[in-house]
């Protein structure tokens, strides 16, 4: 790759970061009054079982599948 080709391919990287950078938004609101108890918890409540019982599934048919291939050898 010459100087050229990759001198433009550098500013080009750096104007679509620069521009992803500048069209972030602020972080949301934590919510509730930190000072009390009782209030809504970080995040919303929002539930989180869902994906760790599809992730723990996933390891048991991985881990199955392991010792399956290697009782096989």
């Amino acid at each position: 790759m010459g100087k050229k080709v990759r001198r433009h391919l550098i500013i080009v990287i750096l104007f679509l970061m620069s521009a992803t950078i500048g069209l972030a938004d602020a972080p949301p609101d934590p919510g509730g009054d930190p000072g009390t108890s009782g209030g809504t918890p970080v995040g919303g409540g929002s539930p989180i079982g869902g994906g760790f019982l599809i992730t723990m599934v996933l390891a048991a048919v991985y881990g199955t599948r392991k010792t399956f291939i290697l009782r096989k050898k």
